[in-house]
């Protein structure tokens, strides 16, 4: 596929262990694990996309005339809309009862993985843009959907007509805390108590270790595994992510994984799992093989803050939605999405729809800003 807006040529790969790793990781996001060449190819070496998951490897290069990567976009072909969290299960019904085929549709994005990041790697942004375009228009397909995307690309989606999309995250934003003592002496007295009691009742005659890199061998994986598939058969039906996938994530991305591990006379009961950025803290993955109260809030929330306090980061991101987050520090933050959709009729309708919904969500917004914890939003 020749693309007009450049002297390079844009092409849809296998996928991106296919790709150069030097070349990919070169116009990535360093700051950003998930869009290394190793996360991404990890998804796809242990079959947690690919044949049989409803998520195609298609990342579109735009390719220079020696051959190497100019840009390149994480796409995936879905037949269905699972493992996005940015919900459009209403449009597809709507465009099918109008005799319409939603599926297969081109999805920009990280799978399974609701963070907020560039989906236009390199700097022929434009052209990336309408070779992504190119590929829905000449395959048939439905739409294009970037999720998640880096407020700063926003323009970029916008100067092509894209379909602007809304909606709100609750990130824990470092102030400067020199410890955990020094977070919570910025709560409320109420909420202050609060936390400190949820806190002693999470760990009550339970062990909980901070593993990191090689620290996670075979053993806690094992564990691990078994919390992520209890939490995923609840929430989703069947864990998105193989055994096999935190294997090589383990393996190629050591030093950036984190575990929180709950153990109960010596047995692993409960634990969280999380990516470290240059700046950031990502919550990522949490499960458990018995109820403790609060110890979700525990190895989810309390212990990132206090590891990110300790190691001067300036922000912990732990995952999709959740209100309750509020009540534990985390302040709600924008998050954006771009959508691309080639029918008028069918772009008019959700043009409508996002409309109303952006009243919906500065309203939420609002409110959650006044809902914080902190002295001084009382």
């Amino acid at each position: 596929m020749a693309d007009r807006e450049s002297l390079g040529v844009a092409r849809i790969a296998p996928g991106v262990a296919t790709l150069d790793a030097a070349q990919w990781n070169a116009l990535a996001e360093k700051d950003d694990p998930f869009l290394s060449h190793a996360f991404l190819s990890a998804l796809e070496d242990s079959g947690s996309v690919g044949e049989g998951t409803g998520w195609t490897a298609a990342p579109i290069v735009v390719e220079g005339a020696d051959g190497t990567i100019a840009a390149a976009a994480p796409a995936y072909l879905k037949s269905h809309s699972q493992g996005e969290y940015v919900f459009d299960h209403g449009w597809a019904e709507a465009f099918e009862r109008a005799a319409g085929r939603y599926y297969p549709k081109l999805q920009v994005a990280v799978p399974f993985t609701p963070v907020p990041g560039r989906r236009l790697l390199g700097g022929s942004r434009q052209a990336l843009l309408a070779a992504i375009e190119a590929v829905v228009t000449q395959n048939g397909l439905s739409s294009a959907h970037a999720t998640f995307v880096d407020e700063a690309e926003v323009a970029e989606f916008a100067a092509r007509g894209w379909l602007a999309r809304s909606g709100i995250q609750f990130h824990w934003l470092n102030r400067g805390y020199g410890s955990f003592d020094d977070f919570l002496a910025a709560l409320s007295s109420r909420k202050r108590k609060q936390i400190r009691k949820e806190r002693a009742a999470a760990v009550e005659g339970l062990e909980v270790r901070a593993l990191r890199g090689a620290e996670i061998g075979a053993a806690e994986w094992d564990a691990f595994w078994t919390f992520y598939q209890d939490t995923g058969s609840r929430k989703w039906g069947h864990p998105y992510l193989t055994r096999e996938f935190f294997n090589l994530l383990g393996q190629r991305m050591g030093e950036q994984c984190l575990l929180f591990m709950a153990l109960s006379d010596g047995r692993p009961i409960g634990g969280a799992l999380n990516l470290v950025g240059a700046d950031t803290l990502y919550g990522r993955y949490w499960g458990a093989v018995e109820e403790v109260p609060f110890l979700h809030f525990e190895l989810s929330y309390y212990r990132a803050i206090e590891w990110a306090i300790d190691h001067g980061l300036g922000c912990v991101q732990a995952g999709a939605q959740g209100e309750h987050k509020l009540a534990r520090g985390y302040e709600p933050v924008m998050t954006r999405s771009a959508h691309f959709l080639p029918d008028p009729g069918f772009r008019r309708a959700v043009a409508d729809f996002l409309a109303r919904e952006d009243e919906m969500i500065a309203a939420e917004l609002e409110w959650c800003r006044t809902a914080l914890p902190y002295r001084s939003s009382e």
